[in-house]
């Protein structure tokens, strides 16, 4: 059995620290391109996402990659907006609780995943105005080379 306690605090702790000051289209773009070189670096296919206020600022699907790949960020997207947590941290939490989360009728598995990949964009004092999303791997890979990115784009 996971220690989904330890987990869920390793997380809140990765959404605590991993917070802008400022973010812009510039910092999409290294971002984003930060999550395509590790991600290449690892031999690993995925579709990467940065959208901020509704607006797509990067998005790139590496060679081999499936379309639907797009649809996994948008589900997982919309789960960060609902919950303002990441995508990773609902699923667990759901996990932890019992709770079966495509069973929630009101959160329509079509339009929602509680699955890693998805990090909120925050801005200190301000809140969540965005989200970095990799989809194309295991969720905690997923969500792994998000935090990675983000560490490397925050120093």
């Amino acid at each position: 059995m996971e220690n989904y306690a330890e987990l869920l605090d390793t997380l809140t702790q990765q959404e605590q620290d991993l917070q802008f000051t400022a973010f812009s289209s510039d910092t999409a773009l290294a971002l984003g391109l930060k999550i395509v070189e590790l991600a290449k670096a690892r031999d690993k296919v995925i579709t990467v996402n940065i959208t901020i206020n509704g607006k797509v600022l990067f998005h790139h699907a590496m060679q081999g990659a499936s379309a639907d790949q797009a649809e996994w960020i948008r589900r997982k997207n919309n789960v960060v907006a609902r919950f303002g947590r990441c995508s990773f941290y609902v699923g667990i939490d759901h996990k932890q609780r019992g709770v079966v989360f495509e069973d929630i009728q009101y959160l329509p598995p079509v339009d929602y995943a509680a699955n890693g990949g998805a990090f909120p964009i925050t801005i200190k004092d301000t809140g969540i105005i965005g989200t970095a999303t990799v989809s194309g791997l295991r969720q905690a890979e997923d969500h792994a080379l998000v935090i990675e990115a983000l560490r490397a784009v925050l120093i």
